[in-house]
């Protein structure tokens, strides 16, 4: 089948389609992502200590089961079995910064994992905090970096860095 290489996802005729990975070499492959829940002052004081409960601990085990499920949930993307998935958490001014690492051997990259993990973890903080702080906003969802596969290596330049 002919590919429209402009959009790896796409055929010739324009239809959504996932990419054939089987051959590409099996690597190690890192990916960091990141993004901002805005609060509160007064959300921020009592993250831990919620009607629901610890707000942080409950996002952080939704972030790594996310990471895990990816495969299920962004429809082509490819079953991946992560080695390794961390979410922190940067309390700041008026903000959570949630930043995902996702480490996998594989023939295709984890930056949808990592999206993912982060997404999720920001969607669940939220859910902890709505009761306490309506006006919660997640924002700026992004992938600050990659290693590993032919394409390389990236990393974002910017305001903020990842881990």
């Amino acid at each position: 089948m002919s590919r429209d290489h402009s959009f790896s996802h796409l055929d010739s005729a324009g239809r959504a389609t996932m990419v054939d990975v089987s051959e590409k070499p099996v690597t190690r492959r890192i990916a960091e992502a990141s993004c901002r829940v805005l609060l509160q002052p007064s959300t921020l004081e009592r993250l831990s200590d919620l009607p629901k409960g610890d707000a942080l601990a409950v996002a952080r085990i939704a972030g790594i089961q996310a990471a895990k499920r990816t495969g299920e949930l962004i429809p082509l993307a490819h079953p991946l079995t992560p080695e390794d998935v961390q979410v922190e958490f940067e309390p700041g001014d008026g903000e959570v910064t949630i930043r995902s690492r996702v480490v996998v051997t594989a023939r295709t990259g984890a930056e949808m994992e990592a999206l993912t993990a982060c997404a999720l973890a920001a969607l669940t903080l939220y859910d902890m905090v709505k009761a306490v702080d309506r006006a919660a906003t997640v924002t700026d969802l992004r992938l600050d970096s990659k290693s590993g596969g032919v394409s390389g290596d990236f990393r974002r330049s910017g305001d903020r860095s990842s881990n």
